[in-house]
């Protein structure tokens, strides 16, 4: 327990430095980073070893193109990349049919797009949000999506150490309880709503968050947000946790002491970002 608590801190400190380049292409590389980190935990996971390295080698340039993309000079280049990629996995297997599982190829590549998904979530974000334009909304989003993803497993945790009596998911996740999901659910509402009126008190931004283009309460909709969003983030824990079942392996990863791996600490986060990003820009700034 010690050296989880060390590690969060750690954690929180290292997410704080990054924020501060929130506003530099340095964010963007720092999310291309993490998200390389990610595939790579997936590639070693599915049991890829040193002479399948091509295979993970080829999402090196293209995650650094798709986090780059939110500038016009290499939008460009991402249909012809993302061609080429499908192309070479076409002919990584044809030349190694007899040493390479077309499942795990497959496995690596539907992954790996997940997770780049999750994370590009976040630079869309920075990308329809300019700080010059709307302060700090982007920034905010970004943590509210972590909030939401964090806040309920803390959340579903606790309520299912004091309240859970009926499984979940057994065969999956045998410590997953209705009630402490219910709790997560419940707890990420709260945090939600929570952290968007400080936000709003603290950017002043009360007056543009009181009611969105829709003419509903912006509090409302970070309500249902939040409980949908908690949905979300049981079912990213739940896939992963099957991944790694199937696989044998406890954890993604050893990055986080205590923790385990990115996945392992983002799991949750990979339906919430991608979902979240679209509904606030469908719904808040249309």
């Amino acid at each position: 327990m010690k050296t989880r608590i060390i590690t969060a801190v750690v954690g929180i400190l290292v997410l704080i430095g990054v924020l501060f380049t929130f506003d530099t292409l340095v964010f963007n590389f720092v999310i291309a980073a993490i998200t390389l980190i990610a595939i790579h935990e997936v590639f070693k996971a599915l049991g890829f070893g040193r002479k399948e390295w091509p295979m993970y080698a080829v999402f090196v340039p293209y995650t650094l193109l798709i986090m780059l993309s939110s500038y016009q000079v290499w939008r460009r280049l991402v249909m012809p990349t993302s061609f080429l990629m499908v192309l070479f996995f076409g002919i990584y297997l044809v030349v190694r049919n007899a040493q390479v599982d077309f499942a795990k190829a497959s496995g690596l590549v539907m992954f790996s797009g997940i997770v780049i998904f999750c994370f590009y979530s976040f630079i869309r974000l920075k990308e329809l949000l300019p700080v010059e334009t709307y302060g700090y909304d982007a920034m905010f989003f970004i943590l509210l999506i972590l909030c939401f993803a964090w806040g309920g497993d803390t959340c579903a945790y606790f309520a299912g150490r004091a309240f859970g009596k009926h499984k979940l998911c057994p065969v999956v996740s045998p410590k997953k309880t209705v009630e402490g999901a219910i709790g997560g659910v419940l707890g990420t509402m709260v945090f939600g709503v929570i952290a968007t009126v400080i936000y709003s008190i603290a950017a002043n931004r009360m007056e543009a968050f009181t009611r969105t283009n829709i003419g509903v309460s912006m509090y409302v909709i970070i309500a249902l947000l939040a409980c949908v969003a908690a949905v979300l983030g049981i079912y990213g824990d739940l896939f992963a946790s099957v991944v790694k079942r199937q696989c044998g392996i406890k954890d993604y990863g050893t990055i986080f002491p205590g923790h385990g791996g990115i996945l392992d600490r983002f799991d949750s986060v990979m339906f919430i970002a991608p979902f979240v990003t679209m509904v606030v820009i469908a719904v808040f700034y249309h």
